[in-house]
C-alpha cells in the first residue's frame, strides 16, 4: 500500500495511468480504463466521454455501486457553460472507483477494455491504495 498522501492525483489518458503525486513529484502509478469512447473532453451526459482538464477530489464515497469512488468537481462553471451553449446535460458523477461490487474477480478482464460511463476505473487493490493515499479537496488534472 501507499504510505505517502498524494497533493496531485494526474491522469494520463494516452497511456492509462494514474498517477500520484507530492510537491511535483509522482510516486505511485496504476493502470486504469476509462468511458467506452475515451478520446476527446465530456461532452454531455451519455457521451461515454472522461472530462479532461484541472478538477478537483471532492468528496470520497465509500457506499457506492463499485468499490470505493472519489467524486471529480465535473462539471466545472466553464464545462456547464459550453453544456448550455450547446443546448446538452453536462451530466455528472464523474468518479474514480474500483470495480463493480460483488463484481471484483472480473478485474483482469475488465481493465483491459475502457468500460464505465466516463469514469476513471482501477482494479479494487489499487482502488484501495488510492483511497488512503487521497484526501478530499486534493486536484486532479486529467490530460488527453
Amino acid at each position: 500500500m501507499v504510505a505517502e498522501k498524494a497533493d496531485l492525483v494526474r491522469v494520463r489518458k494516452f497511456d492509462a495511468k494514474l498517477y500520484l503525486l507530492k510537491e511535483g513529484k509522482p510516486f505511485a502509478e496504476f493502470p486504469v480504463v476509462f468511458g467506452a469512447q475515451p478520446k476527446g473532453h465530456k461532452q454531455q451526459e451519455g457521451d461515454e466521454r472522461t472530462p479532461e482538464g484541472r478538477y478537483v477530489l471532492d468528496y470520497k464515497k465509500a457506499d457506492s455501486a463499485f468499490f470505493k469512488a472519489i467524486h471529480i468537481s465535473y462539471p466545472n462553471a466553464q464545462d456547464m457553460a459550453r453544456a448550455k451553449d450547446q443546448g446538452v446535460n453536462p451530466g455528472g458523477a464523474i468518479m474514480i472507483h474500483g470495480q463493480r461490487n460483488r463484481l471484483g474477480w472480473l478485474s483482469p478482464l475488465a481493465q483491459l477494455v475502457n468500460w464505465t460511463n466516463g469514469c476513471i476505473a482501477l482494479s479494487n487493490t489499487d482502488m484501495q491504495a488510492v483511497w488512503e493515499a487521497v484526501d478530499a479537496g486534493t486536484p486532479i488534472e486529467i490530460e488527453p
